[in-house]
């Protein structure tokens, strides 16, 4: 069965991320994307840096095409790690926080969400209040 991210869905999730990023006094990029790692629907914020657009549908991407957070992924892909260099795959990956999995009902992969553009940590707390799993 396929799973779909509707457009109503993407757009709650892109609220819930400016909402939180607003309150904290950040500007942010927000990238939701289906699970193939295609960009389902994007933000950039007043004010957000034009490097953030790219990152965060990178660290989307990267969730959803390995069903895991980039933060997790990080941790072995740095040098020495089981899959180093595992970011210049796929026409490039981030392998740090912000990126999150977007589950169903079902516990299956539906598609992630990026944010970038506040520090990696603000990026990773704002991803996960979008997904609804802070």
């Amino acid at each position: 069965m396929t799973v779909s991210l509707s457009e109503a869905v993407a757009q709650q999730i892109i609220e819930r991320a400016r909402s939180q990023a607003q309150a904290q006094g950040f500007a942010v990029c927000v990238g939701v994307v289906d699970e193939a790692g295609l960009l389902r629907g994007f933000l950039r914020m007043d004010d957000a840096v034009p490097g953030a657009i790219d990152v965060s549908i990178k660290k989307a991407r990267t969730a959803a095409l390995f069903r895991t957070d980039s933060l997790e992924l990080g941790a072995e892909a740095q040098p020495g790690g089981a899959i180093y260099t595992l970011e210049a795959t796929n026409g490039g990956l981030i392998s740090f926080g912000g990126g999150i999995v977007l589950r169903d009902d079902q516990g299956k992969a539906a598609g992630a969400v990026g944010v970038a553009g506040a520090t990696v940590e603000a990026d990773q707390a704002i991803a996960l209040h979008a997904a609804g799993r802070e």
